[in-house]
């Protein structure tokens, strides 16, 4: 299969007229999935002359368990935890705590390197756009929207180039909508998808998130 986009730039090119829905509305925020999703958004947000935001999910680890994550968070409010896997384990609450607060510090500290001492946007009642360069599994993308949720958007829209065919189904209904360009029946991976998949560096990242002046 030949590659659908040139790079994750034209890729945001070409996902932004599917969303020309919230094109110019004050309650509409583009968030950025740290970091391939940036270039993507960045061609989104300026088409819909929306703001636009990095999204930094951080999963919550306990030492205890360092390679099990029990939930994450995604700003100072957005804090997900997965009860079910919680209720299988015995961590006393403190254990919890720290592990909310280790993370808050990192996640504040992403943030600032990539955003200067700009705050975060507001999400509380508007229309958080979130967007990546692709879904694969979509286990990632759910546990993101599901602490995303904490901070109370309105309505959450996950918008992609590509993915799989069932797309909608791996996201489920942590998102209240999916665009998507290309769903692909025969999906393998993103690099498939992409002319230039290099990676985004944190420098990269700096430079399109930084306010015109």
């Amino acid at each position: 299969m030949d590659p659908a986009f040139d790079d994750r730039a034209a890729a945001g090119r070409a996902l932004a007229p599917l969303l020309q829905a919230y094109a110019g509305r004050p309650d509409v925020v583009v968030l950025a999935l740290t970091s391939g999703g940036v270039p993507v958004a960045c061609e989104v947000a300026r088409t819909l002359a929306a703001p636009l935001d990095v999204l930094v999910v951080r999963k919550l680890g306990v030492p205890q368990h360092p390679h099990l994550a029990i939930g994450a968070i995604a700003g100072a409010d957005a804090v997900y935890l997965d009860r079910e896997l919680l209720a299988t384990l015995v961590l006393p609450q403190v254990a919890i705590d720290e592990a909310i607060a280790r993370e808050q510090v990192e996640l504040v500290r992403r943030h600032a390197m990539f955003c200067g001492n700009r705050p975060p946007l507001a999400l509380a009642g508007r229309i958080a756009i979130v967007v990546d360069d692709g879904i694969v599994t979509g286990a990632s993308m759910q546990v993101a929207l599901r602490a995303l949720r904490a901070a109370n958007p309105e309505w959450i829209v996950v918008a992609v180039p590509v993915g799989p065919d069932d797309a909608a189904d791996r996201v489920g209904t942590a998102a209240d909508e999916l665009v998507c360009v290309l769903g692909l029946p025969d999906f393998r991976n993103l690099p498939q998808c992409y002319r230039d998949f290099s990676p985004v560096t944190d420098e990269q990242v700096r430079s399109l998130l930084k306010p015109p002046l």
